[in-house]
């Protein structure tokens, strides 16, 4: 196997994480606000160290974890106790590495300064309170419903419109 296909193995497994998993989108939207949010802080190199490292640590293991869910469906779609211990294990690693998550971000960003410094970007700049508000609800939309769910939405839509288009054309 190429180095570089290595590569496109991994990005594959990544993918399939975030389109199947509501739990890896969740994780990926909490880190894509805490690193907008981080500059607002003084935080130091180190600071930003384990950040990333927190961060890489709550995916990753929300990566095995979706891979044991996988394999365990595979290898015994009927119900075990064994299975269920295994799968159960995994999503309490990813709850452990979660709630340390959560302590850190709170040992990080409870900064008077850095929360007023957040509050006033965004109450004093209506554009920015736009923007915002616009990724949140993007945000929700890419949490709620699966990428694969909102490209046929959307590709649904286009055709259609496209097709009612073309059989206007026709009927003229």
């Amino acid at each position: 196997m190429s180095f570089f296909r290595g590569f496109k193995y991994a990005f594959s497994g990544i993918i399939h994480c975030i389109k199947n998993e509501r739990n890896m989108r969740i994780h990926t939207v909490a880190a894509t606000y805490v690193l907008i949010f981080a500059r607002f802080f003084a935080l130091t190199r180190e600071d930003y160290i384990l950040l990333l490292l927190t961060i890489g640590g709550v995916i990753a293991a929300e990566t095995v974890n979706t891979a044991i869910e996988d394999l365990c469906d595979k290898v015994s779609p009927a119900y075990h106790t064994l299975i269920k211990h295994a799968k159960d294990a995994a999503a309490g690693a990813v709850l452990i590495l979660a709630v340390f998550a959560v302590i850190i971000g709170i040992i990080l960003f409870w900064n008077f300064d850095g929360l007023c410094a957040l509050y006033n970007f965004y109450v004093t700049h209506p554009i920015n309170l736009c923007a915002i508000i616009a990724l949140t609800v993007l945000s929700v939309i890419y949490i709620v419903f699966s990428p694969s769910k909102i490209k046929k939405f959307f590709l649904g839509i286009f055709s259609k419109k496209h097709t009612e288009e073309n059989s206007y054309d026709k009927q003229q």
